[in-house]
């Protein structure tokens, strides 16, 4: 079972990036999933999640209006649209699934499986 992130990159403070997610090895199609990003010398935050129907959304304060979660569930992949990216939004961004939970969690405890990361820097 894997989870690839993808789509990171170098961007300038205002400028947009769309992270991918593509899950193999099983299908997520019925889980939770979310997207987590960890900045250096910081823990590990929650970013955004949606659940498996897409029927709930939710984000952190932090990137409302600004970042979009969906899904492709023929395409097993999980989508991030982040727009009007600012410097404090580097890190590393991961995606992780939750194959537990019908709802959106925030603890990256309850994700059971997770991607290896992609690496997001916004320059000012």
């Amino acid at each position: 079972v894997q989870l690839q992130a993808s789509g990171g990159g170098l961007v300038m403070a205002g400028g947009s990036l769309r992270l991918s997610c593509a899950a193999s090895g099983r299908a997520f199609s019925r889980d939770t999933m979310g997207w987590f990003r960890q900045a250096p010398g910081k823990e590990r935050e929650f970013v955004a999640g949606i659940t498996w129907s897409s029927s709930s959304k939710y984000y952190r304060e932090s990137v409302k209006g600004r970042f979009t979660i969906s899904r492709d569930s023929a395409k097993n992949t999980v989508y991030l649209q982040m727009n009007n990216l600012k410097p404090e939004d580097t890190a590393v961004y991961s995606c992780a699934a939750d194959t537990i939970r019908n709802y959106v969690s925030t603890a990256p405890s309850d994700y059971n499986y997770w991607g290896q990361g992609t690496q997001v820097t916004v320059s000012r």
